[in-house]
């Protein structure tokens, strides 16, 4: 798997080559779409991300190499492709590499940082401590 930086030079490419803000919204609306759906039991209150205006699951399965897979879903389409570029950053990484991670400042490479909403703002740094503490848990 390749390095979490990599990832995120390659979702900083994607994002270049769109024009305006109008673009890359679709875009993340589309990369939404790819999720693979969760479960009604996987939508529990246990996987609940608390924060997030709207509803928002995230699970966690650790893997025998200790790497951590996240799969997620929300009921808002924007949030969804929010969680799909998530799961690209972090999902298959060990939880020293997300805990080393800089998720701010790599929002604010991607641009997301000005462009979403405070209120969406505030639910991605939600995702991001759940998927952190998901991986100091990990770690212990």
């Amino acid at each position: 798997m390749r390095a979490i930086e990599a990832e995120l030079s390659e979702l900083s490419a994607e994002f270049d080559v769109l024009g305006d803000w109008e673009e890359r919204y679709r875009y993340v609306i589309d990369l939404g779409r790819d999720l693979a759906p969760l479960s009604d039991a996987e939508r529990s209150d246990a996987n609940k991300v608390r924060g997030c205006a709207s509803q928002v699951w995230l699970v966690r399965e650790p893997q025998p190499d200790g790497a951590l897979k996240f799969r997620g879903d929300s009921d808002a389409h924007i949030v969804r492709g929010l969680i799909a570029i998530l799961l690209r950053l972090f999902s298959g990484r060990r939880a020293e590499e997300i805990l080393a991670f800089d998720a701010p400042a790599a929002f604010a490479a991607l641009g997301l940082s000005g462009a979403l909403s405070q209120q969406r703002s505030n639910g991605l740094a939600s995702m991001v401590a759940r998927i952190r503490r998901d991986a100091e848990l990990a770690s212990a």
